[in-house]
């Protein structure tokens, strides 16, 4: 469903989520207060403004209540950030989220009424440190502190077997939700009689309990 999105902050995770969102065909406007990082990211997005955002005036030129989603993924600055989110709040916003650097800057930015805070670095952090605890990982997102969806290196011990022997939605609750070749073609929802092969990548969700005794995570 495309989308309209507005990025304040053109740093390396700001730039990160606009070219994705561009990339997945929505429209992404990039505000940044540095003429050398909009000038980078200029031809990667839909448009990107020189200005401040931290500025009333400017948040109000842009049309807040025209985007579906506004970032606030501005660096170090904790007062910018916090200040950029209260102005947008109260000038209507529909969804802000923000990037927060601290625990305590994150939970400023909950109470201000900022719809979703995100920790980059904790959060990379925390998959690194999974991938590193089980070599087949490839990637895991947390969907709740409960449970994950994963991308894992299919184990010697599945291969050359179908979903419907191993059975893991009814022995672990894990569901899975797509297998990729090594071809690159990626089977969505694959059904019982299919097969993982060697060098599959399985992606899978569950709940965490059981994806750990899978060694998943």
């Amino acid at each position: 469903m495309f989308k309209q999105y507005l990025v304040i902050g053109a740093g390396r995770f700001g730039s990160s989520v606009a070219t994705t969102l561009y990339e997945l065909g929505h429209d992404v406007m990039v505000v940044d207060i540095d003429a050398a990082l909009v000038q980078q990211i200029s031809e990667s997005v839909t448009h990107a403004v020189q200005a401040d955002a931290t500025s009333e005036a400017v948040l109000s030129s842009l049309g807040i209540k025209d985007f579906d989603v506004i970032v606030v993924a501005i660096g170090h600055e904790i007062q910018s950030s916090i200040m950029t989110c209260i102005l947008l709040i109260e000038m209507g916003a529909r969804y802000v989220v923000a990037k927060a650097q601290t625990e305590l800057h994150g939970k400023v930015l909950s109470k201000i009424g900022v719809n979703r805070v995100v920790f980059p670095e904790r959060d990379m952090g925390q998959k690194l440190a999974h991938s590193l605890n089980a070599f087949n990982v490839i990637d895991l997102i947390e969907l709740s502190a409960d449970s994950s969806v994963v991308e894992v290196t299919a184990p010697a011990e599945l291969v050359g077997r179908s979903l419907q022997e191993l059975n893991l939605r009814a022995r672990y609750g894990i569901n899975v939700i797509a297998l990729r070749g090594k071809d690159g073609k990626t089977n969505i929802f694959p059904g019982a009689e299919d097969k993982i092969n060697k060098d599959d990548l399985i992606v899978a969700v569950g709940n965490n309990k059981a994806l750990k005794k899978m060694g998943w995570i």
